[in-house]
C-alpha cells in the first residue's frame, strides 16, 4: 500500500450492500485519499484476493455540495454515476456525520440529491437522455431490437421471455464491446414484464464486465422503457436477481422524464481497516 496510512491499523473503510451491489466506501473528506487511483483500486477490489467489490468510492470535499465523491469499477475504470452506489454512499454520509438525512453530492453526472428513511434510501438521478428507443443491433445469429438510453450512465434494454436462462455474459459483452457504442462502451439489461407495476430484470454491467445482482440506473432505464413500450405505470417495482426490490418513480412525458428516483434498502455490512496486503499485486 502506497500513501498516507489514516491510522497505525491501516485504511478504515466501510463494506455496504444496494440490493445486491457491493461497493467500499471511504472518507477522504480530510484530502488525506487524493493519492488512490484505478490500479489501487482494481487490486482492492479482487474478489478471494482483496475485500471485493463492485465499485469504491471515495468522498472529498466541494465548495457548493455536501459533498463530491469519485466512483471507481472494480477494474480501475471511473463512472460517472451508479444508483446504487449513490443510494449507500447517502446513508454512509448520513451514518458518518459528514451530512444530514438529506442532502446534495457532486458526480460526473451532475449533482445528485439523496434522502436516507432508515435502513433505505432514495436518490433522484439526473434526467435522462433517450438516445434510440428502437434501435435493432445484430448480435452473432440474434436481431435484437434495443432501447437505448443514458440514466446517468448508458444502458441498452430488450425484453426476453427466459430471463433466468438467457445467457446474459456472452450476448452483454458482445452488446458492451459493440462498435456501435464504441469507445466508451454501455450496459446490458435484460428484462421481463411481471405485471403493470413490476418488472424482473439482469444486468451485465461495464466496469465490473460481469452479471452484478442488482444495478441501480440499469433498473431505471428498464422501468422507463417498459413504460413507454409496455404501458407500465410508475412507480414499479424491480425485482433484481439478488432477491431484493428497489422502487423506480418517474415524472413526465416519454421522452423527457424529469424528475426520476430510485429508492431501496441499504445494508451497512461490516467496517474495518484494509492493510498493505490488500492492495498487493
Amino acid at each position: 500500500m502506497t500513501g498516507k496510512q489514516i491510522t497505525d491499523r491501516g485504511l478504515p473503510f466501510t463494506k455496504m450492500s444496494g440490493s445486491g451491489n457491493d461497493f467500499i466506501f471511504m472518507d477522504g473528506m480530510d484530502g488525506s485519499l487524493a493519492w488512490i487511483e484505478g490500479e489501487w483500486v482494481r487490486r482492492v477490489c479482487r474478489r478471494a484476493l482483496s475485500v471485493g467489490a463492485d465499485g469504491l468510492v471515495i468522498l472529498e470535499k466541494d465548495e457548493s455540495y455536501d459533498f463530491a465523491w469519485r466512483f471507481f469499477n472494480s477494474d480501475g475504470s471511473m463512472a460517472e454515476m451508479c444508483g446504487n452506489a449513490g443510494r449507500c454512499v447517502a446513508r454512509f454520509a448520513f451514518e458518518k456525520g459528514i451530512t444530514g438525512s438529506s442532502m446534495t453530492f457532486l458526480t460526473e453526472a451532475g449533482p445528485i440529491h439523496a434522502e436516507v428513511k432508515g435502513k433505505r434510501a432514495k436518490v433522484q438521478l439526473t434526467p435522462p437522455k433517450l438516445f434510440d428507443p428502437d434501435l435493432m443491433l445484430q448480435v452473432n445469429d440474434r436481431r435484437l431490437p434495443l432501447f437505448y438510453i443514458d440514466t446517468g450512465v448508458p444502458h441498452v434494454v430488450f425484453e426476453v421471455e427466459e430471463l433466468e436462462t438467457f445467457p446474459l455474459v456472452e450476448i452483454g459483452r458482445k452488446i458492451r464491446y459493440h462498435e456501435h457504442f464504441g469507445p466508451a462502451g454501455t450496459n446490458v439489461n435484460i428484462v421481463k414484464v411481471v405485471d403493470t407495476h413490476t418488472l424482473q430484470v439482469r444486468t451485465y454491467e461495464r466496469g465490473v464486465e460481469d452479471e452484478t445482482l442488482a444495478c441501480g440506473t440499469g433498473s431505471m432505464a428498464c422501468g422507463l422503457m417498459a413504460g413507454m413500450k409496455k404501458g407500465i405505470v410508475s412507480p414499479v417495482s424491480i425485482k433484481t436477481a439478488s432477491g431484493e426490490v428497489l422502487e423506480v418513480s418517474w415524472e413526465g412525458e416519454p421522452g423527457s422524464w424529469a424528475p426520476v428516483y430510485i429508492e431501496g434498502g441499504v445494508r451497512l455490512v461490516y467496517e474495518g481497516y484494509l492493510a498493505p496486503d490488500a492492495s498487493k499485486a
